[in-house]
């Protein structure tokens, strides 16, 4: 099953307590249920950063009170590989991400990119399917890891993504530098000002998240997608114009 089982999930050893809001979307909108994040890395190495990093970003989310599922792409097909993308692993992925809220993407950047393997999971995720829409309305947060010096191609990249596949990319990012000299034996990442960095992105996704969650459906509402589906606007029911009238009268 292409997930992966999150490790020490409530061991947080390079967070200092005394800092944390446990609920840093308290008050911005329905907490219940608990925010649906799915997340994604970008390289299969024995010792992946990327992995790391996310499965460090998940621990923070479970802190915040989401849930969480990280995708473990081994198995996954390249795009348009296997007809009709009959493939269990491109089905879950799919599924998952109609399951999520909010996404993290963490890539490695390779030659100066995101790697094919994060490129190819995004690949596999239509912006159709069957009527629904895997991505569209979801909040998303990148994060990249790198060998060198800081570097923000491939967040850039990954923010072009997630605007081309309809997301709201939440405006912090992380950018780990000689990402090898930030993980411990064990893999977790030492205390730092990159890990503080993705505790800020973290909360900022969460918080996000709930506010958002509330006006989803009508914040992705477009006039050209309801002309294609043929769906009028029902004048008796449409209170828009109410509303912007009433916004005058304030203004």
């Amino acid at each position: 099953m292409p997930l992966r089982q999150l490790p020490d999930s409530d061991n947080l050893p390079a967070l200092n307590p005394a800092y944390v809001r446990q609920r840093p979307a308290l008050g911005l909108g329905p907490a219940d249920p608990a925010p649906r994040i799915l997340l994604l890395y970008g390289s299969l190495r024995e010792r992946s950063f990327s992995r790391l990093a996310v499965e460090e970003a998940a621990r923070l989310l479970g802190l915040f009170g989401a849930e969480t599922r990280i995708f473990d792409p081994a198995t996954l097909p390249l795009p348009d590989q296997v007809k009709g993308d009959d493939h269990p692993a491109v089905r879950e992925l799919r599924e998952l991400s109609m399951w999520s809220e909010g996404q993290v993407w963490c890539s490695p950047e390779r030659h100066g990119q995101i790697t094919g393997l994060m490129k190819a999971q995004i690949d596999h995720l239509p912006l159709e399917m069957k009527g629904m829409r895997p991505t569209q309305g979801r909040t998303l947060a990148v994060m990249q890891v790198s060998g060198g010096s800081q570097s923000f191609n491939a967040v850039n990249t990954l923010r072009l993504l997630g605007r081309w596949m309809r997301m709201f990319t939440i405006p912090n990012q992380s950018s780990v530098a000689m990402a090898w000299k930030e993980f411990d034996e064990a893999g977790r990442m030492k205390p730092s000002s990159y890990y503080d960095r993705i505790v800020d992105v973290m909360e900022e996704l969460v918080r996000l998240t709930v506010l958002l969650r509330p006006h989803t459906v009508q914040l992705v509402d477009r006039y050209s997608e309801r002309k294609a589906a043929g769906a009028p606007v029902d004048q008796e029911t449409d209170l828009s114009p109410i509303a912007s009238r009433s916004q005058a009268l304030v203004l």
